[in-house]
């Protein structure tokens, strides 16, 4: 990997030990969601649902944070897809009682179904990850501008 692109995908190396907690964070993300939507405090409103709202949202918010406490993008894609990824396994792997376990366990693995899930991810990912670069940009010029206003006084 190009050396200026481990900084971009991953994030600084000052964050590295809350690096290694992300994975952990990723499947929590998913968990949650899946749980959420199993039990009805996030609900599907019907008809073809071509993003998860709330999924989405609790992913976002997510890699909005990661993003702001110094993590790479490839980390705010990875939260994202696993929020989504919780409402796509909801929607297969209970949502369509119907069918066979197994069927319903090739349903939620379908390449096309993944595929769409991570395009969203990639996209929700990165807006996400810019906004909370972006905060944390400004929040340090503020600091960085305050700090020197009260150092000249």
């Amino acid at each position: 990997m190009s050396p200026s692109l481990r900084p971009l995908l991953v994030g600084s190396t000052e964050g590295a030990p809350s690096r290694r907690r992300v994975p952990l964070l990723v499947g929590a993300v998913f968990v949650s969601v899946f749980v959420a939507y199993a039990v009805g405090v996030f609900r599907v409103s019907g008809g073809v649902v071509w993003l998860a709202g709330e999924a989405a949202a609790v992913g976002v918010l997510v890699a909005g944070v990661l993003a702001y406490r110094g993590n790479g993008v490839a980390f705010a894609w990875a939260v994202v897809y696993a929020a989504l990824l919780g409402n796509h396994a909801n929607h297969y792997l209970l949502g369509l009682s119907g069918r066979s376990l197994a069927e319903r366990t090739v349903a939620f693995l379908g390449p096309d179904g993944l595929a769409v899930v991570a395009i969203q991810a990639v996209v929700l990912g990165t807006l996400a990850w810019v906004v909370g670069a972006v905060a944390a940009r400004i929040v340090e010029a503020v600091r960085t501008r305050r700090a020197a206003s009260d150092w000249f006084r």
